[in-house]
């Protein structure tokens, strides 16, 4: 936690339902702290509290570059089973978000879906990212657009040009992100080849799309233009930077990086333009949160932001090329600059106004 300044680590437990976890709050300098919740079996106590710490910090810098005026979180439920979910589980875990008065709000995330998110709102009105609270046009997913953008940008950066027509794209893992970057990537005439281990998410994937698959193991060693990590956390590492054969890195998986500083500057190094994940990956947090503002939900006001991930990602890719410098850097100064700037000109926030939904 000193190492990267949380503010504070939560451990619940309740055996009755067998829930246990954790929620991490990093920081609440730009507003109250909000973050999903991620349903996983962890291998140990250790794992998960790192996980959560890694994941609430990159929370913190996600609603800061991304101008939104709120802190990092993240919580996860640490199952023994991977089939253990409950109603009775979701609606425990609905009581320890309550317990924060506002603090923290949580929305989906890895094993925590719709009904997920329905079962702790029994019990809190702190979840955002229910499809009721929205009113979006059909196919829409903010998530899904913002990494599309953020490519397009690199795509301006590396090749002079944003149109990804033609444009071969690797997926890595195509759960909700993934899939929904085939729908903008069909559209925009890319050629995707796809990597899952649910076989039947790539059949779907190939029957829809018309995409290639290989198998998960081999999806670093593709020949492409843009490698994608749309799955879990830490791939781009020591043994699979040197297979990567592509010129930009920019998907929508969190913590892409194992480090962050070695990794970020070996990417840069190799002359890979790497789109700093929690720019990447915001467009669904800049959604979501727009719940949050004043006069509740706007499509055309979210939708703006979400755009704004392209130049967010050009100047700092602009900047890298003029100063030699790795583009994670770059962002995370972005955010740092904004985090101190509004802190000098404000207490931290502790709570929330009551949500409108």
């Amino acid at each position: 936690m000193a190492e990267s300044g949380h503010k504070e680590l939560k451990a619940f437990r309740d055996d009755n339902t067998g829930l246990k976890g954790f929620v991490g709050i990093h920081d609440t300098t730009l507003g109250p702290a909000a973050g999903g919740t991620r349903r996983f079996s962890f291998e140990s106590e250790e794992e998960a509290i790192i996980d959560v710490l890694r994941l609430s910090w990159a929370m913190t810098y996600k609603y800061a570059i991304s101008g939104i005026n709120m802190g990092g979180a993240k919580a996860v439920i640490w199952i023994d089973d991977n089939e253990h979910c409950s109603e009775e589980l979701y609606r425990s875990y609905g009581r320890i978000v309550d317990s924060f008065n506002g603090r923290f709000v949580t929305g989906g995330d890895i094993g925590t879906g719709d009904r997920e998110l329905r079962w702790i709102n029994m019990e809190t009105d702190y979840v955002i990212g229910l499809p009721e609270q929205f009113d979006h046009p059909p196919n829409y997913h903010g998530g899904g657009l913002g990494v599309i953008r953020a490519m397009e940008a690199c795509c301006e950066l590396v090749y002079g040009e944003s149109d990804l027509s033609g444009v071969h794209v690797a997926i890595q893992g195509i759960g909700e992100m993934g899939y929904s970057m085939l729908h903008y990537l069909n559209e925009r005439k890319a050629d995707v080849t796809i990597a899952d281990p649910n076989n039947e998410a790539v059949d779907r994937a190939e029957d829809e799309y018309g995409v290639r698959s290989v198998d998960p193991d081999r999806i670093f060693d593709v020949d492409c233009d843009v490698f994608a990590p749309s799955a879990l956390g830490f791939v781009i590492n020591d043994d699979t930077i040197p297979r990567l054969n592509c010129d930009i890195v920019c998907g929508a998986a969190n913590n892409q990086l194992d480090d962050e500083e070695k990794h970020g500057s070996m990417l840069h190094e190799a002359g890979i333009l790497y789109a700093p994940d929690y720019l990447a990956n915001s467009g669904r947090t800049i959604d979501d949160t727009d719940l949050l503002r004043k006069g509740g939900y706007n499509f055309d006001r979210a939708t703006a932001m979400i755009d704004g991930i392209y130049d967010r990602m050009l100047t700092i890719g602009k900047q890298s090329r003029q100063k030699d410098r790795p583009t994670y850097e770059l962002a995370n100064e972005m955010a740092e600059h904004r985090i101190e700037a509004i802190g000098n000109m404000r207490d931290n926030v502790q709570t929330i106004r009551t949500p409108q939904w």
